[in-house]
């Protein structure tokens, strides 16, 4: 795994100095410590930093095909890197090295954009054609590696992450009011934009090709949902189902340092860790998270697992000191505000990884996504159900069933259970009906924005008819809300602020064999009761298990997970940034929140025992944009220069 930064120029074809790049890559280097690399010609200079995982001696970058007109750096693996390898080399294809990177640039060298289809892999991707001086990005199916870009002064600029690009001189980061009224919606910034204005993503599954002043962003890949016009047995679904997850896990395996495994306590990590576990020699390490909280703790389970599985077990203790303490370096890898602290337990966790010298984790994210593993599919399915009797009493009482596990709710009357949900109970033709419940209660936090930021209403719905799939009106109800939830969710929040960026801060490779493209596919074009089976999510992964993990692993109600928001900031050992950033004095100068409404949430935190979570959200929210706003627009540092192990440098500039 690694980063990637690159300065093209548009029109302006004075060259950088290299030692601007240098400083770039110096920005992202937790990405990737082992060595740095970079190519410079008239037109282009890119580089990479790299963690070493697979070729541990010849496989830095930028790497070239064999007559020196492909250049390409990259971030990412490739996991069926071996088997194309074998194509490529029968169709005349040589090689210098035996990584995967060098296998996506012989790939590219064959077919094109259309190599991005044979792709099983996680990457974002730079390769430059010095004989067409046309520039290619891309980026994997699912997002779950990064890559922004922006331009300035004639150039166009690209990185892994918007750090590195607030290298480059002259450029300042300015939060953008509209994205940051999208996170108190739908709680991330929604793709290609950034919280920064003129800054952007190359969006999941996409590519961009800049060629002169040229540029185009385009799909290769979209999540389809289209169910079987002949329904299998149960027995036949299964049988798939688990060849796919255990060739994901076998490939995920491919490597040349140690694999290790995240084991949460939950069915999706630990399906995962006892398949890899009978795939490794030895024994397999894990590593879990335990709160000093025990209303986030399922340590219980995770000591289930690891004598089950019989792993060489570390696991954090996190407190809520840790996560107030941890919190600014959080925002500083999401390099964006966010909603919760479960980030920070992550971040951790991490750390620990890599005093243990591993490079590499498996997970089990995806796997709500694409088996309806989330509370959010279940409440749209009983909303639909009470929708054609509104006036029932009796099915609101349905929402108890899928939330049994916390206890306060257990104490709310059914009334306002109903109030809760009933809000566009009937609307069931709105395209976004299964998230309504979810983004109308997040929208409330708008509340603590100013008036003036508040006010913007461009983006009330930003799905519309024209940003759907032309089948979506097919899908089933099911299906509808798998796709919002992938779009909205699964890259912009859940693998950008909990993935990607918490394992990378500490040089440390997520891999997530869930999100195997295969995997997706095949999830995508299931019946819907073989994912959501009355109110049991997850039906066909928790028939798979049964055989795999003990009964109280696979019998157990989904937990999601999260961390302590307000206990953990407003204690006896409050950080003084805390006390800084939501003073009246920064809310005032930094403009983003209303000074009074602040305050008075400031006061409840400190006054009442437990907020609503919505509250909690809000302080998580407004906290790290003072955050975002200090840290990237207000004082911004640059990292020094540091030695390295190892630079290489390619040089093609012509006199």
């Amino acid at each position: 795994m690694c980063g990637i930064c690159g300065i093209l120029n548009l029109k302006n074809k004075s060259q950088e100095d290299i030692s601007i790049l240098l400083q770039m890559l110096e920005m992202i280097r937790h990405r990737g410590p082992d060595s740095r690399g970079v190519y410079r010609d008239n037109d282009l200079l890119m580089g990479n930093v790299r963690l070493s995982i697979i070729d541990l001696l010849s496989g830095d970058q930028p790497i070239c095909n064999e007559d020196e007109s492909l250049w390409i750096v990259f971030n990412g693996e490739i996991y069926n890197y071996s088997e194309l390898r074998q194509e490529l080399e029968h169709k005349g294809h040589t090689f210098s090295t035996r990584t995967d990177t060098e296998v996506f640039l012989h790939l590219y060298e064959q077919k094109g954009l259309n190599c991005l289809q044979d792709l099983n892999g996680q990457f974002a991707v730079a390769i430059w054609n010095k004989h067409t001086n046309e520039l290619l990005l891309a980026r994997d199916r699912l997002g779950i590696r990064p890559l922004f870009y922006t331009r300035k002064k004639g150039k166009f600029l690209f990185s892994s992450e918007i750090k590195a690009l607030l290298a480059y001189p002259g450029l300042q980061a300015e939060i953008d009011p509209l994205s940051l009224q999208q996170v108190f919606i739908y709680w991330s910034v929604q793709s290609p934009a950034t919280i920064f204005k003129e800054i952007f993503e190359i969006p999941p599954a996409h590519y961009a090709r800049i060629s002169g002043q040229e540029i185009e962003i385009a799909p290769y890949w979209e999540p389809d949902f289209q169910e079987p016009r002949h329904s299998k047995i149960d027995a036949d679904y299964l049988e798939e189902f688990e060849y796919i997850l255990k060739d994901a896990c076998r490939l995920r395996l491919r490597s040349d340092v140690p694999v290790g495994a995240y084991l949460s306590g939950g069915l999706d990590s630990s399906v995962t860790s006892r398949i890899v576990r009978d795939l490794v020699p030895g024994r397999l390490n894990t590593f879990s998270i335990s709160f000093s909280n025990p209303d986030y703790d399922e340590s219980s389970y995770q000591n289930l697992m690891r004598n089950f599985l019989d792993t060489s077990h570390e696991t954090l203790f996190c407190t809520h000191k840790d996560i107030a303490d941890s919190f600014p370096d959080i925002i500083w890898h999401t390099e964006t505000p966010i909603l919760r602290t479960a980030p920070a337990p992550m971040f951790l966790l991490s750390a620990l990884v890599n005093r243990n010298n591993l490079k590499v984790v498996l997970t089990g994210e995806g796997a709500d996504e694409i088996l309806a593993g989330y509370d959010i599919f279940k409440e749209m399915k009983i909303r639909r159900f009470w929708a054609k009797n509104p006036e029932s009493v009796f099915r609101p009482k349905l929402f108890r069933k899928i939330y049994a596990d916390i206890n306060s709710l257990n104490r709310v009357n059914t009334a306002y259970l109903a109030a809760f949900f009933r809000n566009g109970l009937e609307d069931t033709d709105s395209l976004d009906y299964s998230h309504h419940v979810r983004w109308n209660n997040t929208s409330r936090l708008q509340r603590f924005l100013t008036d003036q930021i508040a006010s913007h209403k461009s983006i009330n719905h930003f799905l519309s008819k024209n940003e759907l799939p032309d089948k979506f009106s097919q899908w089933s109800t099911l299906a509808q809300a798998q796709y919002l939830e992938i779009k909205t969710f699964l890259s912009p929040y859940l693998l950008s602020s909990q993935s990607d960026r918490m394992s990378m801060a500490h040089s440390v490779e997520g891999r997530f064999p869930f999100l195997d493209y295969r995997l997706v596919e095949f999830c995508n074009n299931l019946p819907a009761d073989v994912k959501l089976r009355g109110l049991t999510e997850k039906w066909l992964l928790k028939k798979y298990s049964r055989e795999l993990v003990p009964q109280e692993i696979w019998q157990r109600n989904k937990r999601p997970y999260r961390a302590p928001i307000c206990r953990s900031f407003f204690n006896n050992e409050s950080p003084e940034y805390l006390q800084e950033l939501l003073s009246e004095e920064k809310i005032d100068q930094f403009g983003f929140f209303s000074t009074d409404r602040v305050k008075n949430l400031l006061k409840k935190a400190t006054s009442v025992r437990a907020l609503s979570e919505m509250d909690d959200m809000a302080i998580a929210g407004i906290l790290s944009t003072q955050l975002v706003e200090q840290l990237f627009c207000r004082s911004f540092q640059k990292r020094a220069e540091t030695v390295w192990p190892n630079t290489k440098i390619i040089d093609r500039i012509k006199a």
